[in-house]
This record gives C-alpha cells, sequence and structure tokens, in this order.
C-alpha cells in the first residue's frame, strides 16, 4: 500500500512539473515573440526614418532628426527587452479591470460636483470665461498684434479660433496631469486595501477628464462653423490627436502620481510648470515667428504636436503624417514615458500603503 502511494505521488509531482514546465515555455515564447515584434517594429520605423528625406528642409537638421530619433528607438526598444515583464503587468491589468475603471471613471466625475446646484456646468465654465477673456483682451484690444502673431503669410484665421484650438488641449493636458497625479494621494483608502488594484487609480483620472474634453471640442467646432469652417475629413483627426494626448497625459500621470507619494512638493512644481508650459506651448502665439533653431527646440515639447495637429484639423487641411519627423518623434517620447511611468509605479507601489 505504501508503495502504492509513493508512486502515485511521483506520478503527481512529474505530472505538476510537467505542466509547470509547459506554462514556462509558453510565458517564455509569448514574451519572446512580443519582445521581437516589438524590435521588428522599431526596426521597421528606424529605416523609414532614415531612408525619408524631404528636399525642402536644412539637411543638417534632418540629419540630427534621423541620429535622434534612431537613438529614441533604440533606447525604447532595450527598456522594453530588458524589463518587458514590468511594462506589461499594467496595460494587461487595465484590460482585465476595463469595466470597473469605465465605472469608476464616470462616479469620480459626478463626485467632483455633488452638492453644488449647477453641477458639471462649472467644470465648463471656467475654460469658457478663460477663452473669452484672452478674445477681448487680444483681439479686441490688441487686434493688430494679435493678427501679426496669430499667423504668417496665407489666410490667417479668426483668432479666437486660432486661441480656442490650442486651448482646447491645453485645459485637457492640465486638468488631466493635476487629477492624474493626485490619484493615489486623493484615494488613499482604496490604496490601503490589499486585494484592490491601485495601478488604476491614475487612468481613472485621465478618463475623468476626457468628458469635459469631448465637451470642449465641441465647443471648438461651433466656434469653427460660426467662422465659416465647416467640419471636413481632415477633422477627423480631432479623434485621433485627443487620443495621442490620452496616451501622452497618462504616462505622465503613471511617473507623477507614484513620485508624488514620496515627494509631495511634486504637486506645486507641476501646478508652477503648467503656467510656465502655457506660455512656452505655441497657444496664444505661432511657433513659425521663431527662427529655425529655435523652432526646433520648442519642438521637443511633445505638447507642441498636438496643438498645432488641433489647429490642422480644424483650418490648417493638413494629414498628421504630412509632419513625419513630429508624429514619429511624439509616439516615441510617448511609448518611452509610458515604459519608464509603469517601471517606477511598479517599482514604488509596494511602499505606497505605507508613505500614506
Amino acid at each position: 500500500m505504501e508503495v502504492w502511494r509513493a508512486k502515485v505521488d511521483d506520478m503527481f509531482i512529474k505530472n505538476m512539473d510537467k505542466i509547470k514546465n509547459q506554462t514556462e515555455q509558453k510565458r517564455f515564447s509569448k514574451k519572446f515573440a512580443a519582445i521581437a515584434i516589438f524590435w521588428g517594429l522599431g526596426l521597421i520605423l528606424a529605416l523609414v526614418l532614415v531612408r525619408h528625406h524631404n528636399p525642402l528642409a536644412d539637411q543638417v537638421t534632418e540629419q540630427m532628426k534621423k541620429f535622434s530619433g534612431c537613438v529614441l528607438i533604440t533606447f525604447t526598444c532595450i527598456i522594453f527587452a530588458i524589463y518587458y515583464d514590468r511594462i506589461v503587468t499594467i496595460p494587461v491589468e487595465l484590460f482585465q479591470s476595463r469595466r470597473l475603471i469605465w465605472k469608476l471613471a464616470k462616479n469620480d466625475f459626478k463626485k467632483r460636483y455633488a452638492g453644488s446646484y449647477l453641477g458639471i456646468v462649472w467644470a465648463m465654465a471656467q475654460p469658457v470665461v478663460t477663452v473669452l477673456m484672452y478674445w477681448i483682451v487680444f483681439d479686441k484690444v490688441f487686434n493688430a498684434r494679435v493678427q501679426f502673431v496669430a499667423g504668417e503669410g496665407g489666410e490667417i484665421p479668426p483668432y479666437v479660433l486660432y486661441l480656442t484650438a490650442g486651448l482646447v488641449p491645453w485645459f485637457y493636458f492640465s486638468e488631466a496631469i493635476s487629477q492624474g497625479t493626485m490619484a493615489l494621494v486623493e484615494y488613499t483608502y482604496l490604496v490601503k486595501k490589499v486585494v484592490f488594484n491601485i495601478s488604476i487609480l491614475p487612468i481613472i483620472k485621465v478618463i475623468a477628464a476626457t468628458f469635459i474634453h469631448v465637451f470642449f471640442v465641441g465647443v471648438l467646432l461651433i466656434v469653427g462653423i460660426c467662422y465659416g469652417y465647416t467640419p471636413t475629413i481632415y477633422t477627423l483627426q480631432l479623434v485621433y490627436y485627443s487620443f495621442c494626448l490620452f496616451l501622452f497625459v497618462l504616462a505622465l500621470s503613471y511617473l507623477t502620481s507614484a513620485l508624488v507619494v514620496f515627494i509631495r512638493d511634486l504637486q506645486q512644481i507641476i501646478n508652477i510648470a503648467l503656467q510656465i508650459g502655457m506660455w512656452a506651448t505655441p497657444i496664444m502665439w505661432n511657433i513659425d515667428m521663431l527662427p529655425d533653431y529655435v523652432k526646433t527646440l520648442f519642438k521637443l515639447n511633445p505638447l507642441v504636436y498636438i496643438v498645432n495637429g488641433f489647429r490642422s484639423a480644424i483650418f490648417d487641411e493638413e494629414w498628421f503624417w504630412e509632419h513625419f519627423y513630429s508624429s514619429t518623434y511624439f509616439w516615441i517620447f510617448t511609448i518611452s514615458m509610458f515604459c519608464i511611468g509603469t517601471l517606477v509605479f511598479r517599482r514604488m507601489r509596494t511602499h505606497f500603503a505605507d508613505v500614506l
């Protein structure tokens, strides 16, 4: 009897080891395939970047853009390969919790204005008043100066439309990064729950900010129609640029929300940075006014791509792929930031409950 039990136990252990080995092999195969696909896409992008040629551009500047792009692609691929397990964990968790995320995002948006008589009207009032004040001051009071800033050559769009197209993505960015940064601090009671997946908290704040953004995109379209810029097929790019901004601010939120738990001064630093960033981004002025070498420096700000993209979709009628280097740089930078943000978040989240 004992011999038979020993044989059964031995068979059970062997079967368990076999299943474990098969599971590990499947996991390794998926990991290798994912890394290979990522590197393959990076190689294709690098080849396209190297072979792209713009005869009208300065060749020295173009070579610098190609070199910088290849360096960023290589850096991102290396980070992805080394930290694959840590990087993919959060996207998988977000997908698995998508229904809970949507429900909590709606509740977060509703509770923010609960108890007030006008409710979400207050969320829309402040940005609208801001646009009106800038329009009155710069367009009506300093009309000549604004027309000079708003465009160079060709048809100059109405300044209120030019301004609104820049402020709509900026309002979304500033609101989402401010709320996303404080996600863990605000939901301290959820962070301290062992069974709750805290990795969904930053995206909840970003989605909640998206609701207001959708409203302002509608306001932007109405302003455009009032000035004779009816929606065209180019207008569909607003969805693309909004999606770009969503991923960019989400990547930053994972990084800042993790750091602010340990460095509370980061919240004040971000507020100051937003004040500076509004003027460093061509929202109320035209980037074409700058010399080429200064313009290249300002374009390192990913929000320049978004703001110019919103204007291209409304009145410039340009496709995003016409700005090849800007599109390539934005996506490489965003993916790199997402990898860094998720790595920092995962590394620190075991200490969040203790610090909070």
